[in-house]
C-alpha cells in the first residue's frame, strides 16, 4: 500500500473497499492469500495481503478490504478483534 498507483483510481476500486470477505488462503508476509467477498451480486475470489504488511491471517477469518488493486488483488485487515 504504497499509495503509488501504476493506474488511475476508479470507482470500482472505492466500491471494494469496506467490503466484508472470508479468508480461504491464509495471507501472511511473503504468502499471498485468498479471500472470498461478495461482490457485484455474486462471490468473487481474490488474492489477499494484510494490510499491515506484517500480519498472518487464517483460512476461516472474517476480514475487511481496505484496499483494491484492479483486477484481483486486496489488501485487507481482520473485520473482528478476537
Amino acid at each position: 500500500m504504497s499509495g503509488l498507483r501504476p493506474y488511475p483510481v476508479t470507482m470500482d476500486d472505492a466500491s471494494m473497499v469496506g467490503l466484508m470477505g472470508r479468508v480461504t488462503g491464509t495471507i501472511g508476509p511473503g504468502l499471498v492469500g485468498e479471500v472470498i467477498v461478495r461482490v457485484r451480486g455474486g462471490a468473487e475470489h481474490f488474492l489477499a495481503h494484510p494490510a499491515d504488511g506484517t500480519g498472518r491471517i487464517e483460512s476461516g477469518t472474517v476480514v475487511m478490504v481496505v484496499e483494491h488493486l484492479p483486477p484481483r488483488t486486496v489488501y485487507v485487515t481482520r473485520a473482528y478483534d478476537s
